[in-house]
């Protein structure tokens, strides 16, 4: 009368080994679920009494104990929904307890006996071919568990299916893997008149993936160069789209439950609270710097998100990954994105214009540009000023270059990134302070008269010398020479009230 079934808890992104232990005995007929389980577990009981009703079986008249072993760990979530139900068909010996002594399950069920769709099982999958196991997940999350290896996978669309495999009269096939489809390229770099300052701005930063604020004035673009930039960026290596696929598997959106096969943008609105934009909340999800991960982060009208929002920013930008701290756990995600923000110079938008302007410019500007704390302003690596159209541009009929021109230039150009000595890839934005930087002996002059001229910090300084290698490797030079730096420090020494 006793049973154990394998699952597991999901802890940012590891899944973390939990025994589903099932118990009958005499007494009044119950069911008690135990182990620091959610609301949503102890709700399991009414769902596996349904679903094991549905295809002709029924809780026995006595005391049904369910233990979630380790009991210290929160269990949070729905897949335990099927464990439940088969270590309970194991302890009535409706199923045998050897059939599941190597198989890691999880599962929905519905009412019916159906087993629906549940995040995390792709981290679910890593974990089980990490042990040699096997693994039993929804139909549904088939094609999304076979990325992760050599294991065997069983997806079973009920609970009826998948006791007829078990018992092999009903052979249930193997899941096969999917790639999320690509999205089709309907806004193009070519679409932009003007702005090519701002064009060549942003193609060094898609080399290095540098963090970009852009300044100017409302209808000069700012919305469009971002949107964009996701299109001159290189397509997803192997190893960065199953990182993207886990970190939307465990938030439940993952796109035609396949490998994410499209770099990440996320733009969300400045109301945005801070454990929308960092993760957390009542279940500790990723947030949208997680989200934008190995992608684009863009934040329309920065001042008008919240301060306190804003620089919470400031410690992924550093470190790539963002820790979510409650008082029972601690969880970490990725989130090494490349920020892009757009802004207007003051609350009209205006500032520069003498027929718009509103007559309280300076202060205004002031007043405006001052809601962004200066240790995130000093955490952008480029600053773009962006003016007003003139006629000329705006009616001509030329072309400029296309996105995918552009975005060869930025993988030729990123082959010549650094890699280190565990033969990965490093982008320049992330280059250690350490890094051996060849400069020309009067590009070091230059930079050494910058330092004092400019009073630059030490990452305003290190900045100045990722950018300069993003352009240096742009026109595939071996040293950096003053006019790359020059360039650089043209995009970070700007009087930022303009």
């Amino acid at each position: 009368m006793n049973a154990t079934i394998q699952t597991v808890s999901f802890n940012g992104l590891f899944a973390n080994d939990v025994v589903v232990q099932v118990h009958i005995s005499t007494g009044l007929p119950s069911v008690t679920i135990v182990g620091l389980a959610s609301k949503s577990v102890a709700e399991s009981k009414e769902r596996v009494r349904a679903a094991l009703s549905n295809i002709g079986l029924s809780f026995p008249a006595k005391r049904i104990s369910v233990n979630l072993s380790p009991a210290g760990m929160l269990k949070e979530g729905a897949h335990y929904d099927l464990p439940i139900a088969l270590a309970i068909m194991v302890a009535m010996g409706a199923l045998p307890q050897d059939y599941f002594d190597d198989v890691i399950i999880l599962g929905e069920l519905s009412l019916d006996g159906s087993i629906l769709s549940v995040p995390g099982v792709l981290l679910a999958a890593i974990a089980a071919s990490d042990k040699d196991l096997s693994l039993i997940c929804p139909e549904s999350n088939g094609s999304e568990a076979v990325w992760a290896g050599d294991l065997k996978v069983i997806a079973p669309p009920n609970l009826l299916a998948l006791c007829n495999h078990l018992r092999g009269l009903q052979p249930i096939a193997y899941p096969v893997a999917k790639l999320s489809k690509p999205e089709s390229q309907k806004i193009d770099m070519s679409d932009i008149k003007g702005q090519e300052t701002a064009k060549r701005a942003l193609e060094i930063a898609a080399v290095g993936a540098h963090n970009v604020l852009m300044i100017g004035p409302p209808g000069a673009g700012k919305s469009m160069l971002a949107a964009r930039m996701k299109n001159i960026l290189p397509e997803l290596s192997a190893k960065e789209a199953l990182t993207i696929t886990m970190i939307h598997s465990i938030n439940g959106t993952l796109p035609d439950q396949g490998l994410v096969s499209n770099r990440p943008f996320r733009d969300p609105h400045h109301s945005a609270s801070m454990a929308a934009l960092v993760g957390g909340g009542h279940k500790s999800k990723p947030g949208e710097v997680s989200l934008a991960h190995n992608g684009v982060l863009f934040l329309d009208e920065l001042p008008e998100f919240q301060r306190n929002v804003l620089d919470s920013l400031r410690q992924p930008l550093e470190t790539g990954e963002i820790v979510i701290s409650r008082a029972n756990q601690t969880i970490r995600y990725p989130a090494s994105f490349q920020l892009i923000a757009a802004m207007n110079p003051c609350r009209c938008g205006y500032l520069s214009d003498p027929l718009r302007a509103c007559s309280r410019a300076p202060v205004c500007a002031v007043q405006y540009q001052n809601r962004i704390s200066g240790p995130l302003l000093d955490r952008f690596d480029m600053i773009i000023f962006l003016g007003t159209l003139s006629a000329s541009e705006l009616l001509s009929s030329e072309r400029s270059e296309t996105s995918e021109k552009i975005r060869n230039r930025v993988k030729n150009a990123r082959e010549d990134a650094y890699i280190d000595p565990s033969e990965n890839q490093i982008l320049n934005a992330k280059l250690p302070a350490d890094f051996n930087f060849q400069l020309t002996p009067s590009a070091a002059e230059l930079l050494r008269d910058s330092i004092d001229k400019f009073s630059l910090t030490a990452r305003g300084f290190h900045k100045i010398l990722r950018v300069a290698t993003s352009i240096k490797n742009l026109e595939k030079k071996a040293e950096i020479h003053p006019h790359h730096l020059a360039e650089a420090l043209s995009y970070r020494i700007q009087s930022f009230v303009s």
